[in-house]
């Protein structure tokens, strides 16, 4: 990995509590399933984290009575979007993108469970100029794609 990454050391933990999740449960559940799972995985970690937590929506300077519900907000400043899936679409990163727009967030993780063989995930990045970083675990390459 890079050493430019943002909240490498956050994103790194984050991954690894994915990865104990898919080693004990596999992959054929669920994302409520893994959603309770990696709770008492980032509980027992020590992972701080807040799950289905609400994101205000804006038109035109007025809030909105809908909202976003990312499934995880961690550190208070990572969205973790889960999916159980065979495999991350575009309509996935741009779902992150939008979480990450309006909580002002800069990084956003996919994790997909449904991927087989093992655990598949990316990093979305808001910044001035979107980047999204993504690493597939199972090639494991890392990219940046401008969009």
């Amino acid at each position: 990995m890079k050493d430019d990454l943002i909240h490498k050391q956050e994103c790194y933990d984050i991954i690894g509590a994915c990865f104990e999740v898919y080693n004990e449960v596999g992959n054929g559940f669920t994302e409520n399933v893994f959603q309770e799972c990696l709770e008492m995985e980032f509980s027992d970690r020590g992972i701080p984290f807040r799950s289905q937590t609400e994101l205000p929506l804006f038109y035109k300077g007025r809030q909105l009575n809908s909202k976003f519900r990312p499934d995880f907000l961690c550190y208070e400043k990572i969205v973790v979007e889960l999916k159980a899936v065979s495999g991350i679409a575009d309509e996935h990163r741009a779902q992150v993108l939008n979480y990450l727009n309006a909580g002002r967030f800069e990084l956003g993780l996919i994790v997909n469970f449904g991927h087989h063989p093992g655990l598949e995930y990316e990093r979305l990045v808001e910044s001035k100029n979107i980047r999204v970083n993504s690493r597939d675990s199972r090639a494991g390459i890392l990219e940046e794609i401008e969009l």
